[in-house]
């Protein structure tokens, strides 16, 4: 695969607004787990993005008015992404930018509140209720080409949590095949009712902050979050900012349950395998892998299988979810902007509060942060009915 180049990136989580932030929260430790105190529910620990509920749309916007979207606009509004967007746009034209977008539930929190607001005697929702410009998938994107005037083609992806990973690859397909020049590429997840509850009631929460690797996890914490990046070929235009590169990504589909992965993990290991292939890279090259590392017993499980199986036990690793929760369709955004932070400041991240590392695992999993140079990272999604996707960035 010939390289592509991200030019610039942008990420909000709970532990911060941009990637300063999150660099720092990193370095520090500093987790932004709180206790659950979203719409009246009390289980586990969620990863709540500060400042939110005060943040409003432009009112040119304001009918795409939903959790999701404020969260897209919130995000649009770090680390000089709008200006960025304008210069791509400035030089390969409105038409030639495309969005590619990753989201699980998109602005569901909204048909929840209509629903909430229906009328006993008629059933209809609201009359203020925007099911196209809210709740539905398509949404994001809708949203984010009126808000930064792009006008290329729009596409969501909804593969769990591989949403936004797998956002890189069709977005990489767009440009190989000429329908665009940069995409705007990304995914954003927020809190709503229906998921909080629907893990709950498959026994994925845990009681306190997750731990993922741990011998006694017990669970997830779920966060909300997203981030965007551009991505383009490289040198198409002069002065072309870099922050890190696209080299590789291997995807595949389990087809083994629903809600639980291969135990085999023969679909993760074909993900990790098929980057790495695409890339023309050996195991060794690889000097960091961010695990999927969701905190949930049979998936920290099935991926230390997996890693362990393509690189043995000398490749450091780590789960980044301890700091954000787990922000579903928008994790494989966030972590791959985590990754540039690490390249960057030439670090990682070991796992957050983790006390004793399963001793059945064989991956070599750190608990404590490492100083050291970061020129490749290889980013796992491994989502619900066995979507795989891994991602390999390298340092500019």
């Amino acid at each position: 695969m010939k390289p592509l180049v991200l030019t610039a990136g942008t990420v909000v989580s709970a532990i911060g607004k941009g990637l300063n932030d999150s660099k720092s929260a990193l370095l520090h430790r500093q987790s932004g787990l709180i206790p659950c105190d979203f719409a009246g529910l009390s289980t586990g620990y969620i990863g709540r993005v500060a400042g939110l509920e005060q943040h409003a749309l432009p009112r040119d916007q304001a009918r795409f008015a939903c959790r999701n979207n404020i969260l897209a606009d919130m995000i649009c509004q770090q680390d000089g992404f709008e200006e960025a967007v304008e210069a791509a746009i400035r030089f390969y034209g409105a038409e030639r930018v495309a969005i590619v977008v990753g989201t699980s539930t998109s602005g569901i929190l909204s048909a929840e509140e209509a629903y909430e607001a229906t009328n006993p005697d008629t059933g209809f929702p609201p009359l203020g209720f925007d099911q196209a410009r809210t709740q539905d998938l398509f949404s994001l994107p809708r949203f984010l080409g009126d808000r930064l005037g792009i006008k290329g083609p729009l596409l969501t992806v909804s593969n769990a949590c591989a949403s936004s990973s797998r956002a890189f690859v069709d977005a990489r397909h767009w440009l190989e095949a000429g329908l665009c020049d940069a995409a705007l590429v990304g995914g954003v997840d927020s809190l709503c009712r229906m998921t909080l509850r629907g893990f709950s009631s498959l026994g994925l929460v845990s009681e306190t902050p997750t731990v993922p690797l741990d011998a006694a996890r017990s669970g997830i914490s779920v966060g909300e979050g997203g981030g965007f990046v551009l991505l383009e070929r490289e040198n198409t235009r002069p002065d072309q900012p870099v922050l890190a590169k696209l080299t590789g990504y291997g995807v595949s589909s389990d087809g083994h349950h629903m809600s639980s992965p291969d135990p085999k993990a023969k679909g993760a290991v074909g993900a990790m395998q098929a980057a790495l292939a695409q890339a023309k890279l050996a195991p060794p090259q690889i000097d960091y892998i961010n695990l999927h590392g969701t905190g949930t017993v049979v998936n920290d499980a099935m991926e230390d299988q997996a890693v362990t199986s393509v690189f043995g036990n000398t490749i450091p690793c780590s789960s980044t979810k301890g700091w954000t929760g787990h922000t579903l369709g928008a994790s494989g955004i966030i972590e791959a902007m985590f990754a540039i932070g690490m390249m960057q400041s030439h670090f990682i991240p070991g796992c957050l509060n983790v006390k004793n590392v399963d001793p059945d695992f064989k991956s070599r999993v750190l608990v404590e942060n490492e100083n050291r140079v970061v020129r490749r990272v290889m980013s796992n999604a491994f989502g619900f009915g066995g979507t795989n996707c891994s991602l390999i960035f390298e340092a500019a």
